[in-house]
């Protein structure tokens, strides 16, 4: 198993393009959940998944102005998505900066439930249709 231990001002250094990335847009970012097999890379087009809700990030995304704290990425609330669009098993989410309407992808994450190792992980994975959408606390670290 590789090893790589970073000191704070490496990871910092990492982080803040990220948070940059998605309040790039000149609306807040978005979390879209699906459903299916996550796309093999960020770039790839999503295809027969379904987009079960959207949540939205703050404007700016992340709690901590201007650089990242103790290697962490720690967002601001992200309001819910009320009625979700589908029903289905959240699996991964795409993550984009928007502009007009327009999303622009900054990349794409797992999903699990709670202590499932995903990037992101929900109380419960199984989503219905009209339900809400929550997510309590998001964090990168590295």
């Amino acid at each position: 198993m590789a090893i790589i231990h970073l000191i704070d001002a490496v990871k910092h250094a990492m982080l803040t393009p990220l948070r940059d990335a998605i309040d790039a847009g000149t609306s807040a970012g978005v979390i879209d959940i699906y459903s299916g097999t996550i796309p093999t890379t960020a770039a790839t087009a999503i295809g027969a998944q379904v987009l079960l809700g959207t949540l939205t990030f703050s404007d700016p995304c992340c709690t901590t102005v201007g650089t990242p704290t103790a290697g962490s990425l720690t967002m601001a609330a992200i309001t819910q998505d009320s009625a979700a669009d589908a029903t289905g098993t959240a699996a991964w989410a795409r993550i984009s900066s928007v502009t007009g309407g327009v999303k622009t992808t900054v990349g794409d994450i797992d999903i699990t439930t709670t202590g499932g190792g995903g990037t992101m992980q929900m109380n419960t994975t199984n989503i219905v249709i009209g339900g809400p959408i929550l997510i309590s606390a998001f964090a990168f670290s590295l």
